[in-house]
């Protein structure tokens, strides 16, 4: 460990779109600025690369900056660089750990380079305190539906399952377009179906019952798009909230179901759910009500802490930090196929 006291780390998150940076002390959270270059994206329907590894140059030293400022300290308080290695886009990630190495460097500072799957997981920390050891993990993202065993967010994160196809984050974008509803398909999917009926259309659960842990969304987003068009040739109207609604109750319904399995498998008692659809208020509702039938546990962060942000890199890098773990090496590459199970580069 850095010194006496708590490690201060800076953590910078450029996977995708947005660029984040935290900036935590142990695990008390100082800082979480973030630039999102998701208008620039919307106009295309989705992420473009090349433009979110733009938006990641511009935005870099303004957002460290706001950061330092949030946080009330200067470079040289900071004990610690962290910065996301992987998994995720590779000329964004390319960005953040091309910069976090240059902050390291010109400071004489440690780096450590971690996983966005397992800082997605770590964040929590900062709301919720440390985690049970073990505890299971369900992660939602654009790019990811994970199910993890960990039985320490440091050195040792399981994968049980994953998705076959189609993340739910992409499935949420995908039935927003069916519908016409815009990018990200997320958060407008959730406000209409909050005026829908769940029951309303029987969408299929796909892997619902098949004995694994895995996912698969991609039938159910093409149940989607050919129910709307049958109604479309059909000549009637589309009722898009109930459409969403059914869509939505789809998906959350097969998350929880498979992440109860784990826990219920496993003997678990404990259940994290992160990523960006974790900020979806139905996931957050239904798991809750599910859990407490169960007696399981249930812990979700904050909706923006949910979503890509510098606090959960700086998160993961305080507990390796803590956890007296060897820096990076300076040749830290950016890993954009990034397995779970590697939790620091």
């Amino acid at each position: 460990m850095i010194g006496d006291s708590e490690p201060l780390v800076l953590g910078i998150e450029t996977s995708c779109d947005e660029t984040g940076v935290g900036i935590v002390r142990g695990r008390t959270l100082l800082a979480d600025a973030i630039a999102s270059s998701v208008e620039q994206h919307a106009r295309f329907g989705g992420v473009v690369p090349e433009v979110a590894s733009r938006a990641h140059l511009e935005a870099m030293g303004p957002t460290v900056e706001r950061a330092l400022a949030d946080a009330g300290v200067t470079f040289t308080d900071v004990d610690a660089f962290a910065v996301t290695a992987g998994p995720g886009l590779p000329g964004a990630l390319m960005v953040g750990v091309a910069a976090a190495k240059a902050y390291a460097l010109s400071l004489g500072k440690p780096l450590y380079g971690v996983n966005h799957l397992a800082a997605h997981v770590c964040v929590d920390q900062l709301e919720h305190g440390p985690l049970p050891k073990p505890c299971v993990a369900l992660l939602v993202s654009g790019g990811h539906s994970s199910i993890l065993l960990v039985p320490d967010v440091a050195s040792d994160v399981r994968s049980l399952g994953s998705t076959v196809d189609d993340a739910a984050g992409e499935a949420f974008d995908k039935v927003a377009r069916v519908l016409d509803l815009g990018f990200p398909g997320g958060p407008v999917i959730d406000r209409m179906a909050r005026e829908g009926d769940p029951a309303a259309i029987a969408f299929p659960r796909g892997k619902y019952n098949d004995g694994t842990y895995d996912f698969s969304f991609s039938g159910l987003k093409t149940a989607v798009a050919r129910w709307v068009e049958a109604r479309q040739r059909a000549g009637e109207p589309v009722p898009v909230a109930d459409v969403a609604a059914s869509f939505q109750e789809a998906v959350v319904d097969v998350l929880v179901h498979k992440a109860l399995k784990v826990c219920k498998d496993n003997g678990a008692r404990d259940l994290l759910i992160g990523g960006g659809v974790a900020a979806n208020s139905r996931l957050r509702a239904l798991a809750a009500e599910r859990c407490e039938k169960a007696g399981v546990r249930l812990r979700v962060p904050r909706p923006k802490l949910c979503t890509d942000n510098g606090a959960m890199v700086a998160a993961l890098g305080s507990e390796l930090v803590s956890s007296g773990l060897a820096p990076s090496e300076l040749a830290l590459p950016a890993d954009s196929s990034l397995p779970i199970e590697t939790v620091m580069l």
